[in-house]
């Protein structure tokens, strides 16, 4: 079992950045590390992934350039790092991880362990 514990979320302005942590209860370097966002109302959405051991990073089309996943596995946290922010930026980020490679990194039922989640409220 691996535990997930998401933070950094908040109420922002738009045009601010801001760094989402995950910290995980155990060592993830075999797992493809992966953030979703989830708006109200709204499907869960793949927001960008980082394969195992951080080899390669991965994000949706309207994800690449503004957002930045990162890793530590040396102290288990995965992190997002947003930046401009826009109101359509707001929604439940939530954390997750699958065991090994980044193949259907974009699925959600591929994920075997998620965070709570942590709300980023983007306001203008």
């Amino acid at each position: 079992q691996v535990q997930l514990v998401e933070s950094g979320g908040g109420l922002v302005q738009a045009g601010e950045s801001l760094r989402l942590s995950c910290t995980a209860s155990t060592r993830t370097t075999t797992y493809t590390m992966a953030w979703f966002r989830q708006a109200s109302g709204k499907e869960r959405e793949w927001i960008a992934a980082s394969s195992n051991a951080g080899a390669n990073s991965f994000y949706a089309d309207n994800a690449r350039g503004r957002f930045a996943i990162s890793r530590n596995d040396a102290a288990n946290t995965l992190y997002l790092d947003i930046n401009t922010l826009r109101r359509e930026d707001t929604g439940v980020y939530y954390c997750a991880a699958k065991p090994g490679s980044y193949a259907g990194r974009t699925v959600t039922t591929n994920y075997h362990f998620w965070g709570q989640g942590t709300q980023v409220t983007v306001s203008s």
